[in-house]
């Protein structure tokens, strides 16, 4: 999936991303943040799925900062290859 920088859906793109990357980063699963964060554990996989588009909402996405002990705005720091690695890695495996 290729999406242009200058499109409305990169920064969304890039909090998608940030999200797997700080989540690996604190060593916790899916279901962990999903119940930090009192949402679902479906929502946050198919939050971090790569082929989903998906535009969360600003007040949601605060939510999993806290949850990622980060600030909201590190969720839009740039990204790069290797976390996009990372998420391909994942989703391999996922269809495997």
């Amino acid at each position: 999936m290729k999406i242009d920088k200058k499109s409305d859906d990169f920064c969304f793109y890039q909090a998608r991303i940030n999200i797997k990357k700080y989540r690996k980063k604190l060593g916790i699963t899916a279901q962990e943040l999903a119940d930090r964060t009192e949402l679902s554990h479906q929502f946050i996989r198919s939050l971090e799925a790569i082929k989903i588009v998906k535009r969360p909402r600003l007040d949601t996405l605060s939510r999993i900062a806290r949850a990622l002990n980060i600030e909201l705005r590190q969720l839009f720091d740039d990204i790069n290859i290797e976390d996009i690695d990372i998420k391909k890695q994942n989703n391999s495996k996922n269809n495997k």
